[in-house]
C-alpha cells in the first residue's frame, strides 16, 4: 500500500527513516548497489522528497502504529 513521506528522523545508527503519512516508520537507505536513494543525504533532497509514497509493508500486514498518524 503506498503511503506518502510526511517527515525523517535518523534511528540509534544514524540512518534516515521515514515517516508516513498512515502512522508507519520505513528505514530509506542509500546503500548502493543494492538499494539506490541518494536522495536521503541532504536536508535539501529530504525535503525535496516530502509527499513522495513508498509502499508501506506495514499497512500491508495490518501492523498496529508506529507513531499517531498525520
Amino acid at each position: 500500500m503506498k503511503k506518502a513521506i510526511v517527515d525523517y528522523h535518523q534511528d540509534e545508527e544514524n540512518h534516515w527513516v521515514a515517516r508516513l503519512a498512515c502512522g508507519h516508520f520505513q528505514h530509506v537507505r542509500h546503500q548502493p548497489p543494492f538499494i539506490n536513494r541518494p536522495w536521503v543525504l541532504t536536508p535539501a533532497t529530504r525535503a525535496a522528497n516530502l509527499g513522495q509514497k513508498l509502499n508501506c509493508i506495514k499497512c500491508d500486514e495490518g501492523a498496529e502504529n508506529d507513531f499517531e498518524p498525520i
